[in-house]
């Protein structure tokens, strides 16, 4: 087989049966994964979660991970914020011809490996091959299921004044790393993406309170585009402690050379997460206890002030607002 992706890889025929058989059907095996048109799977028995998501990192490969890391955790993610236990993903692929079948094979390991931590299964999938040109190397859409834990109702209108604002872990990785893996500026820094299955953080909250109101993950647009978008949902206002906000210190020097301001910048392994107060000190714990949340911080409360407005109060005690986002800081980050 051809040590590059051919366009008759995506034709349909024998090529494309021998590279599935060879890039993913090996790595992907299990009793639900289907050759046929679509897979039959059991009917979880409360409410099930879904979710589908389209990856186009530039670069796909990065310190910390790869698109197909970022493809399994994006959509595992989503499903986790919504109190759901993964069960099910699908995959498909786009795929430039001339691409190396060395990083496919890359691409597809991290696949599994991810999966196999988060616990979820690939069922199915597909694989289309575009001109040279017509795609940046690869692209991947996955979609999941899960089945939501009973009792577990967190949504982004229920924050609720006095609640308590949590983080998962330090903010703003997953952007400072594609930023610094364009190599655009020049600047050499040790920073590595947040990029992490995260089902078992929600699992240890959920087992340690189900009154949790939100959990959302902060990927395009940061932890900052994230609590506007629930201080809107919820129609309440945002107080943050500066002081409290998590940041690599790699990524702080990074943001003052840029004029970036953390809170911004994309993560790929963090969580926001919105509780009452009281129940916060069990949450923080039960996050530090999981593999990915050891940093796991209280960063604020909920207020009945300025709602809609997410402000800041400072190191040197004074108060000021944080700017609504706008647009989009660093394209192509997940």
């Amino acid at each position: 087989m051809s040590k590059q992706v051919t366009l008759a890889m995506g034709a349909g025929g024998k090529q494309t049966a021998e590279l599935i058989d060879a890039v993913f059907a090996k790595r992907f095996q299990s009793p639900l994964l289907t050759a046929d048109d679509a897979a039959v799977l059991e009917r979880p028995a409360g409410r099930i979660a879904m979710s589908t998501d389209g990856f186009i990192v530039s670069p796909s490969f990065f310190p910390g991970g790869n698109i197909g890391k970022l493809s399994v955790c994006g959509t595992v993610n989503d499903l986790a914020c919504m109190g759901a236990r993964p069960l099910y993903l699908t995959c498909a692929f786009v795929i430039e011809e001339g691409f190396e079948l060395a990083k496919l094979e890359q691409i597809a390991d991290a696949m599994a490996a991810t999966a196999a931590e988060a616990g979820v299964t690939l069922v199915a999938g597909d694989t289309k091959v575009a001109g040279k040109g017509q795609v940046d190397g690869v692209f991947i859409t996955t979609t999941g299921v899960g089945e939501v834990v009973e009792d577990a109702a967190p949504a982004g209108a229920n924050a609720r004044p006095g609640d308590a604002i949590i983080v998962t872990g330090d903010v703003g990785r997953h952007g400072c790393t594609i930023l610094l893996a364009r190599d655009d500026f020049g600047i050499e820094a040790d920073v590595t993406s947040d990029c992490a299955p995260l089902w078992s953080s929600v699992e240890a909250m959920l087992d340690a309170s189900k009154n949790i109101h939100v959990i959302r993950d902060a990927t395009r647009g940061g932890v900052g585009t994230v609590l506007y978008e629930i201080a809107a949902q919820s129609g309440v206002g945002v107080s943050l402690d500066a002081a409290a906000v998590p940041v690599d210190p790699a990524v702080g020097g990074v943001c003052r050379m840029l004029g970036l301001e953390p809170l911004y910048l994309a993560c790929e392994g963090r969580l926001v997460v919105i509780a009452p107060e009281e129940e916060a000190p069990a949450l923080v714990d039960a996050l530090r206890s999981a593999p990915h949340s050891g940093g796991a911080a209280i960063i604020g409360r909920i207020t009945n002030e300025q709602p809609g407005w997410v402000v800041m109060n400072t190191e040197v005690g004074t108060q000021t607002l944080l700017p609504q986002p706008t647009g989009e800081l660093l394209p192509r980050i997940c």
